[in-house]
């Protein structure tokens, strides 16, 4: 069967009631205890007819056709097999892309950031390898659905730190990050990747604290000979962590039964030797350098977060294949001898000196805005291209799972977006988001908030006359 575009919520509505029921279906005839994943991708097929398909990883395929069954693409091309049993999406004059990633936020862990307890996006202490943000995510957060909409289909969650802004926070160990889809009833449901990388605070080497924007006078600053020292002191009690995690490792190695167990060495020893992903969290180049050598001296797969001052040593990034995780552009310069365009060129310069770039929000309301972000940078030397996989292939890549998702290649997960125009414009409509190869609900907080208000009465006037 066919089915035209009509861009309303009923229509997607009734592609997620069929859904449901094929889903139910399927739940009765493998029961209750299969896994979460399985059951949502059982028994759909779905084939997007016509469109223009974006690749990323493969060109542009014009008037092409992607199929999706048992949540995976099976198909992709021009001349493409449609299964009978395919519900058909017509997809003329539409756009087909990957889903995005926002590759670092805080979706599910907070909610409204003026109330504690809807906030778990760190926790007490500076020693926390030994937890994740798995735990803590809640999937009926309403920021969700809204980054959904707007199509992010997935997520790196990674705790947070203390609050120093994106790419930020305070020095320590942090926790682990897990990698989810933005669909699911239960955190089991949207996990990829229990745990997708190990989160590190890196000490700021800083000699005091400024103004507002970084104008006016120093206030409560120190010399930069102490702020030095402090940052070795920071930086040494890190080494300390990892000195112990080594021993602990050793230890547990040579099968002695004496070794008490350590949950947080246990988990920490989990990234020596490159078995783990580590991302830290740094901005000034002088710490981007401190966190390269200190991964060097640990044999750690290193990604770095944040990166305002990666252009100075945009080289040494390249030349050792460390990718950076950056942060939104659309934001003020940082450091009073910051150039004003310092944030919108930084992604340009580093993606021509050869690092691996992907963006990011840092954020849970704001995840909705990452297309934005890479938009953004496009007009200050980033190719369009690029900017697109910054926000698909490249942030799978830097997370490890390009195998899986990133780019419309078969045997991928069925995650892509349709719309009517490049999804990096702010005034293109997604007008359906495929999550595991099967439709998601695009009603949300937002849409709800607009059409609540935008149906209100008219004002009625009353005139009286004397």
């Amino acid at each position: 069967m066919t089915r035209e575009f009509r861009n309303t919520t009923e229509d997607r509505i009734g592609t997620m009631v069929k859904s449901i029921i094929g889903t139910a279906a399927v739940l009765g005839a493998v029961g209750l205890g299969a896994p979460a994943e399985a059951i949502a991708q059982d028994g759909a097929t779905f084939a997007v007819r016509g469109a223009m398909i974006h690749t990323v990883a493969d060109g542009v395929i014009e008037n092409g056709t992607i199929v999706l069954r048992d949540g995976r693409i099976i198909a992709v091309g021009r001349d493409v097999d449609i299964p009978a049993d395919a519900e058909v999406i017509e997809g003329e004059g539409k756009h087909v892309f990957p889903g995005m990633i926002d590759a670092f936020s805080s979706l599910g862990l907070t909610e409204v950031g003026a109330v504690a307890v809807t906030n778990d996006a760190s926790e007490l202490g500076r020693w926390n390898p030994h937890l994740n943000a798995h735990t803590a995510i809640h999937p009926a957060s309403e920021h969700i659905p809204v980054a959904r909409a707007n199509g992010i289909t997935h997520s790196m969650v990674a705790p947070g730190g203390g609050g120093r802004g994106f790419g930020g926070g305070g020095s320590g160990i942090q926790g682990q990050a897990t990698l989810i889809h933005l669909d699911g009833w239960t955190v089991e449901e949207m996990e990829i990747e229990k745990t997708a990388a190990m989160v590190l605070g890196w000490p700021t080497l800083s000699t005091g604290f400024r103004a507002f924007a970084g104008f006016g006078p120093p206030a409560g600053g120190r010399s930069f000979r102490r702020a030095q020292e402090r940052f070795d002191e920071e930086v040494a009690e890190i080494d300390s962590w990892f000195v112990a995690a080594e021993h602990y490792r050793q230890a547990v190695a040579s099968g002695s039964s004496r070794v008490p167990r350590d949950i947080q060495l246990e988990h920490l020893s989990r990234v020596l030797d490159r078995g783990m992903k580590v991302i830290v969290r740094a901005n000034g180049w002088r710490e981007i350098e401190s966190a390269i050598e200190f991964a060097e001296k640990w044999n750690l797969d290193l990604v770095i977060a944040g990166g305002n001052g990666a252009r100075e040593i945009a080289g040494t990034l390249a030349e050792k294949g460390i990718p950076v995780i950056l942060g939104p552009v659309q934001r003020l310069p940082q450091g009073e001898d910051t150039a004003y365009d310092d944030p919108n060129t930084l992604p340009g310069v580093l993606h021509d000196a050869g690092v691996e770039i992907a963006f990011a929000t840092f954020n849970s309301s704001d995840s909705r805005t990452l297309p934005y972000e890479a938009a953004n940078s496009v007009s200050w030397g980033l190719s369009k291209d690029a900017a697109l996989e910054a926000v698909t292939l490249a942030p799978a890549r830097v997370l490890g799972v390009d195998d899986r998702l990133g780019s419309l290649e078969v045997g991928k997960v069925g995650n892509l977006i349709i719309t009517d125009g490049d999804p990096l414009e702010i005034t293109t409509e997604i007008e359906w988001v495929f999550i595991k190869g099967v439709p998601s609900d695009l009603d949300n907080k937002h849409r709800s908030l607009w059409e609540k208000y935008n149906n209100r009465p008219a004002r009625r006037v009353t005139t009286t006359t004397t």
